[in-house]
């Protein structure tokens, strides 16, 4: 991370200057130049060094005067410190000690990370926002001009907007409707650095984070409601059932054959499992001779025990 950094400071300190191999050359061309004529000098050693390190102080001059931006960037020349125009992408001149370039605006989108920390909302909860800001210079002239450091400018407007919008939104709002938030903060953040040159493509919060006594309670309040939920659930098949049971009495009530069907059947169903004790209702025996049914199929389930 160091050398990342101390290449990118060695970059700007040479940006600075105006070093980059147009310079280079211009400055071996004047440098050569001066030396040819300074070879074909007929004077005294002394006036033929002076003549010589005068060629190449004006080579170093002429050598600041190229200047190269990158397809990204514009650079803003003032000319006796007044602001003369933009220059780049590519190859520009600048006059030594006249123009200088005092700023190189880089036009590409930009992502700015904000937050606001223990921000209470519209009904007084404290709560933690990450949020993260994707913007661009539109007008670097404005940029430039209007405001002493648009990136910090940029960086306070998203984060005070976002105080703002959490004041005026409750909780529930904020963690269901981030969309709706984010969209109404990238309008405010834009409107306050429209005049800055700056465009805000978008706004996206990260996180919200609340405190984690009322995490827990939000956490105890859900699984009561879904409790409440598969109550509600159960009592509609209860109501569901009853009316089904209610239905199918009154097909036994006028079919008793239907009924003594349905309980042979229930019997059968129950005696098919070894473990199973079934007791019936001496009525039910002699209404509908159960008993003899019953005798069968317990004849017929030992008479299978006794083949295995």
């Amino acid at each position: 991370m160091s050398t990342e950094n101390d290449m990118d400071a060695f970059v700007r300190r040479t940006r600075k200057f105006g070093l980059n191999i147009i310079s280079l050359i211009v400055f071996g061309a004047v440098a050569g130049a001066a030396g040819l004529f300074v070879s074909g000098m007929n004077a005294p050693l002394p006036l033929q060094a002076g003549a010589a390190a005068a060629g190449v102080i004006l080579a170093a001059i002429l050598g600041t005067a190229p200047r190269v931006a990158n397809q990204w960037e514009k650079a803003v020349v003032l000319r006796l410190g007044k602001f003369t125009g933009l220059k780049g992408p590519g190859l520009f001149w600048v006059l030594p000690f006249i123009d200088r370039v005092v700023m190189w605006i880089d036009g590409r989108v930009r992502t700015t990370g904000f937050a606001a920390e223990k921000t209470l909302t519209s009904d007084t909860v404290p709560v933690n926002v990450d949020a993260v800001l994707f913007w661009a210079v539109n007008d670097a002239e404005k940029a430039a001009l209007k405001v002493e450091d648009y990136r910090e400018a940029v960086a306070w407007a998203a984060q005070t907007a976002l105080r703002d919008i959490i004041g005026k939104t409750d909780l529930a709002q904020m963690l269901m409707g981030r969309e709706s938030i984010d969209v109404e903060l990238q309008k405010l953040i834009d409107a306050r650095t429209h005049d800055w040159g700056i465009s805000v493509n978008s706004v996206e919060i990260r996180d919200v984070v609340i405190p984690p006594a009322l995490e827990d309670a939000m956490s105890r309040q859900a699984q009561a409601e879904r409790e409440k939920q598969a109550r509600i659930i159960l009592a509609d098949a209860e109501v569901t059932i009853s009316q089904k049971f209610s239905q199918a009495s009154q097909q036994y009530k006028e079919n008793s054959v239907a009924l003594q069907l349905r309980s042979l059947n229930l019997l059968y169903e129950g005696m098919k499992e070894k473990t199973t004790l079934m007791v019936v209702p001496s009525t039910m025996v002699e209404s509908m001779n159960v008993g003899a049914y019953a005798g069968l199929a317990a004849l017929a389930k030992g008479n299978g025990d006794a083949k295995k």
